[in-house]
């Protein structure tokens, strides 16, 4: 068995796996749900350090987008109102309000919304319906399934944009699919993510993140307007060009750490990988 499915069984035991049971066991998940900010703070405000991509197992086309990459690219009018996509939206500063869509005859919830400020709309289809074509339109939220197991709303997610998985430009391809894994313990719920890209990434890459019921909030929706730059009026393009960045030599300076942990890769996700570093077989 390897380390990944270990690691993900171990995950599923921690967040109180149950067998499947019948829908009077399915716990209630709706509501209003705000941002712990202390958790993945540095993507959910400042962003990352450039160069750094430790613990993401990283292929070698999404380390060299991700050295070339430039934030400058949101000052463009055409990516200046882009939203989070339904991955990433999860590390973001918005609360997610979560409603149900219920069949007006039987009272079945035959869907459930997450909704993030209206910045998205994601729809979990409850109703068994099966995913669309390959060809079939990407978009930010994408197209998801879910179904119960226990008190485990477990979610299927593919059709997703191409976009970032983390803030310093690591690149998602639109080849990828999500599986979330949803559990309430009182008034926090935690997310479970388990993404795969065959383009960008040599593993699953798990993380996790926590919300709390948020009975005061205004959940107002957040309008964007598209401001003017002159800079880029002219034809310009924020770019950076292959090999002229040296992002992660600076960032393993700075913090006295081996370039080729910085750099990411499957082995940097798990504990030996740290061992190794202290015995010095990590350069």
């Amino acid at each position: 068995m390897s380390r990944y499915r270990v690691a993900v069984r171990v995950l599923l035991v921690l967040l109180g796996v149950t067998a499947a049971a019948p829908a009077w066991a399915q716990i209630e998940i709706t509501g209003l749900w705000g941002v712990r900010y202390h958790e993945d703070q540095e993507e959910r405000v400042p962003g990352g350090e450039l160069g750094e991509y430790f613990g993401i197992p990283l292929t070698d086309a999404a380390r060299m987008r991700a050295d070339t990459w430039d934030a400058s690219l949101y000052g463009l009018r055409e990516w200046q109102c882009r939203p989070h996509s339904a991955d990433y939206i999860w590390r973001s500063v918005h609360p997610v309000r979560i409603t149900k869509d219920l069949d007006p005859i039987t009272g079945e919830i035959v869907a459930l919304h997450f909704n993030y400020r209206d910045l998205i709309d994601r729809v979990i289809y409850l109703d068994g319906r099966p995913h669309p074509s390959a060809e079939a339109p990407h978009t930010w939220s994408g197209f998801s399934t879910g179904e119960w197991q226990g008190e485990m709303l477990t979610i299927t997610t593919t059709h997703l944009k191409e976009y970032i998985l983390r803030r310093d430009g690591v690149p998602r391809s639109d080849q990828t699919t999500m599986t979330e894994h949803i559990v309430r313990h009182g008034d926090y719920l935690t997310v479970m993510q388990i993404v795969k890209d065959p383009v960008y990434l040599t593993e699953p890459f798990v993380l996790s993140t926590d919300f709390i019921l948020d009975l005061r909030t205004q959940d107002a929706p957040e309008l964007c307007e598209v401001e003017e730059e002159s800079d880029y009026e002219k034809g310009w393009v924020p770019h950076r060009l292959p090999g002229t960045m040296h992002d992660s030599e600076e960032y393993a300076k700075k913090h006295n750490l081996p370039l080729e942990a910085v750099r990411g890769g499957a082995e940097t996700m798990y504990p030996e990988y740290k061992r190794r570093m202290k015995s010095g077989g990590a350069r």
